[in-house]
């Protein structure tokens, strides 16, 4: 069995003002491209296929092309499942008139975690669709108040799907989940509602699955076992993302349920990255660059409109700061991080803030024997 795995397009999205509709047309001519190379038995589109909850009708008619395209010959299964970013009525209601056979389409939670079977020359595999939702609808869902975080609803999603796997099948998990040990990046919005929450799920949830495609990290990784993977977005969305390479991942499954993984790298048409130097530096360059750019002037001294003056050269510079700045807020920060170090100082500097008096000498013994019970229980554990 042949899966190709892509997650987090998120249609409809911009960089920092900047439209990203003609590079998503060619990320997904990429993936069109891919599917008629590869001929997949079927297309995991793990999660956050748009960026918003009311996407535009662009954004909706750009992915309502794609379907079309690549199911026009009736070969391909479809496995979709909405992400924090969709609205999962919307991507559910994408379902309603697909072929049940062919087709899982999973919005909002469902009780009755019912997989897709798709038989090949080994048998039987079973495709889970576990599209997220928060600890509230997970509640109302499988009316259960205990839910209190993204691992809890996860953990139902997979008790319900594990009660519908049929005996013996290969078994392949689709969700949207921040599994423990992963790897952030900057544009990803947190899964909890709650402050302060816990947001991750461990990895030991999927124990049994051969494959589990992941959506919502934008770094394409595997998480503690090769075959519990996060395929990536197909762009990069911060500029944190500078120089990662972006692809999808192809999954072959054999007899055994064991599989062979192949990353298809896709290649935009504009890269996000930093550009350096003084300003008459920057606009002595031979030519410009259409690439999401930030600039970080070396100058010393404040510039006349440098980034009107920037744009004549690059269009999509979007970013702008002084090097000079960027040194001072990370001296500011590591000063905070080393303040840290000194608990019964940060702790006086706050009563004196809130109440303009000093800490008293009853209070300091009280901090003291707070910080020696804490270091002690650090010790211990």
């Amino acid at each position: 069995m042949r899966i190709l795995h892509t997650s987090d397009w998120h249609l409809g999205r911009q960089f920092h003002g900047v439209s990203l509709e003609e590079d998503h047309d060619a990320i997904i001519a990429q993936v069109e491209k891919a599917i008629a190379e590869h001929q997949p038995d079927a297309l995991i589109i793990a999660g956050d296929i748009f960026d918003r909850l009311t996407p535009s009708q662009a954004a909706l008619r750009r992915f309502s092309d794609f379907i079309r395209n690549v199911t026009a010959d009736g070969k391909l299964a479809i496995v979709l499942i909405a992400g924090n970013h969709d609205a999962a009525a919307q991507i559910g209601a994408m379902g309603i008139l697909a072929n049940t056979a062919h087709a899982l389409v999973r919005g909002p939670l469902d009780r009755d975690e019912r997989p897709l079977l798709i038989t090949d020359e080994h048998g039987v595999v079973a495709i889970s669709a576990l599209p997220f939702g928060y600890e509230f609808s997970a509640r109302a869902c499988y009316e259960n108040e205990g839910i209190s975080c993204p691992a809890d609803v996860l953990a139902e999603q997979i008790a319900s799907a594990r009660r519908h796997l049929p005996e013996g099948v290969r078994w392949v998990v689709a969700a949207h989940a921040f599994v423990e040990g992963a790897s952030t990046s900057e544009g990803e919005r947190p899964l909890t509602r709650s402050v302060g929450g816990i947001e991750t799920v461990p990895a030991s949830l999927f124990e049994g699955a051969h494959y589990v495609a992941l959506g919502h990290l934008h770094r394409p990784q595997a998480v503690g076992v090769s075959h519990i993977r996060y395929s990536g977005a197909p762009l990069a969305f911060g500029f944190d993302e500078e120089g990662h390479a972006k692809s999808m991942t192809l999954v072959d499954l054999a007899a055994d349920g064991s599989v062979s993984l192949a990353e298809l790298p896709l290649v935009p048409i504009r890269s996000v990255r930093a550009i350096r130097g003084k300003l008459a530096e920057l606009l002595a360059a031979p030519e410009g660059s259409a690439d999401l750019i930030r600039v970080v002037l070396t100058d010393e001294h404040p510039q006349i409109d440098p980034m009107k003056r920037l744009r004549a050269l690059y269009p999509n510079a979007v970013q702008l700061s002084y090097e000079r700045d960027d040194r001072s807020q990370e001296r500011r920060y590591a000063e905070g991080r080393a303040a840290l170090d000194q608990p019964r100082e940060v702790i006086a500097n706050f009563v004196r803030f809130v109440r303009e008096t000093p800490i008293t000498d009853a209070e300091k013994a009280l901090v003291d024997e707070a910080v020696a019970e804490f270091a002690a229980g650090g010790e211990a554990a």
